[in-house]
């Protein structure tokens, strides 16, 4: 591993680092905020954000404000890229598909599935090195924003007694019932939409093991609510008896503005679980 990035914040560090990627097979970036406690030796917990199309990982630390939050609750938090890079990566014209936009998921189909496997990359790989090499404990929560909404919640719900807490803002809640997730999931996982329901939250609640309340904040002047599909999780959750605290917020649209807004009370909301 190579640290690209240092800096002082809130009594902690901000770092980023990159590494070789086993799941990917490609060079891989990580933000990892150090809280003083980190730096004091403390083994602390771990928050993992993944964030949205277009983002890598410079987004959420440099316009989140989650420093703070993090230093207040001792939790260390850590924020990869959103997908394999590089001149060898498959990748496609459009914001939408390809470097930028992995969804998540363990792709099967050429040319994708040589590089994009995400998932296995989130949920195993990046925990196993971040325990290894930083003062973490094995309590982890997740979260995440749009793209990374879908990605924390589908991670979580594929994973029981992985994580202790897991939220959202402004997620793609039911990727195989909107224009988004028809593209991104036939990309990846071929035309079969029986491949897709195992990367879909809305479908993964109906017969999920574990029942971790789940919190969602969802901006109501959000230009891509059509997408997003909120009501979809809501009736899910209904249906299935699975705890959900869904909060439309009146005015906000689906921009940093919005995430820095509430990532207070997300992060308090997993301080609660993984410090409780």
């Amino acid at each position: 591993m190579e640290r690209i990035e240092q800096h002082a914040s809130f009594g902690g560090r901000q770092e980023v680092w990159r590494h070789a990627s086993a799941s990917t097979g490609t060079p891989m970036n990580f933000g990892i905020y150090l809280p003083p406690q980190a730096l004091a030796g403390q083994r602390c917990p771990v928050l993992y954000w993944l964030s949205g199309l277009t983002c890598s990982e410079q987004n959420f630390i440099t316009k989140a404000g989650v420093q703070p939050h993090a230093a207040a609750h001792g939790l260390i938090v850590v924020a990869p890229d959103t997908s394999p890079r590089g001149p060898g990566v498959a990748d496609d014209a459009a914001y939408d598909l390809g470097q930028g936009a992995g969804f998540y998921l363990n792709a099967t189909q050429a040319p994708w599935a040589a590089h994009y496997r995400m998932q296995d990359y989130v949920a195993d790989e990046l925990p196993a090195l971040i325990e290894r090499h930083f003062p973490a404990s094995d309590a982890r929560g997740i979260f995440g924003h749009s793209m990374g909404g879908h990605g924390a919640l589908v991670t979580a719900l594929r994973h029981p007694g992985r994580y202790r807490s897991v939220s959202a803002l402004a997620p793609i809640a039911a990727p195989t019932q909107v224009p988004w997730g028809h593209k991104a999931l036939a990309a990846y996982l071929g035309d079969d939409p029986a491949a897709w329901a195992g990367w879909d939250a809305v479908a993964l609640i109906a017969t999920a093991r574990e029942r971790l309340p789940l919190l969602i904040d969802q901006g109501e002047a959000d230009e891509f609510l059509p997408q997003l599909r909120p009501d979809l999780l809501r009736a899910a959750c209904e249906a299935a008896g699975h705890p959900l605290t869904l909060r439309l917020q009146p005015g906000y649209d689906h921009s940093y503005y919005f995430i820095a807004s509430f990532i207070g009370e997300h992060v308090a909301h997993h301080a609660g679980a993984l410090r409780g």
